[in-house]
């Protein structure tokens, strides 16, 4: 059972997420919050395994929340659900320890199946979120960065580049007629030879070093 915290400050929000996660097998929402003060209040009495966390709150930010969750909350995976794109506010969010960010026109199937894979511990950005980071760090110049051999197959680099488009390990089986297990077992190999410890921190690492 995969137990869920909604944060927003609006009550239509959290009611319309509640309904459409409560409706889903193995979900269990434990509750809801509409500031930062009472999220953490929750997320200190709840434990919960996900937050899905507004990033503009009545009285902080959701980058404070998610900087306080990841600091004495480790567990707890923060997913961005917002209707920002800013590309520098999605890279603070990531730099928070936030382990997804959505927007949140998103269909009701790939919220669901990016909380089920945040809570197997993948990182998730939706297409609009990877493109907007993506842009800026191409923006961004990279200092001390020395170039690196490509550790990575020719394979393996189609798919991170799969990846930096924000292709689930579904999606990204179903375009290159692999299963997705397989897929899944590319990725791990991925993170392994880049000493990185989700799809984000790889696919910036990517762009760092100029291979995307």
């Amino acid at each position: 059972m995969i137990r869920i915290l909604i944060v927003d400050d609006h009550e239509m929000v959290r009611e319309g997420l509640r309904a459409i996660l409560m409706a889903e097998p193995g979900f269990e929402i434990v509750g809801d919050a509409a500031s930062a003060v009472r999220a953490l209040e929750l997320i200190a009495q709840l434990q919960p395994d996900i937050v899905l966390l507004d990033v503009r709150l009545p009285d902080s930010s959701g980058i404070t929340v998610c900087h306080e969750v990841n600091e004495h909350f480790p567990q707890v995976a923060v997913i961005i659900l917002t209707t920002f794109t800013d590309e520098q506010l999605i890279a603070q969010c990531v730099q928070a320890g936030a382990r997804g960010y959505i927007v949140k026109d998103v269909e009701s199937v790939d919220l669901k199946r990016s909380i089920r894979a945040v809570a197997r511990g993948e990182a998730v950005l939706d297409s609009k979120a990877a493109v907007a980071v993506l842009a800026q760090l191409r923006r961004t110049p990279q200092r001390n960065a020395e170039p690196l051999p490509e550790p990575l197959s020719a394979q393996q680099l189609v798919i991170l580049r799969l990846v930096a488009q924000g292709l689930s390990s579904r999606e990204i089986a179903t375009q290159l007629y692999l299963s997705e297990n397989t897929v899944k077992g590319y990725v791990q190999e991925i993170l392994h030879r880049l000493g990185v410890k989700n799809r984000t921190e790889a696919v910036m690492f990517a762009v760092k070093h100029g291979w995307l």
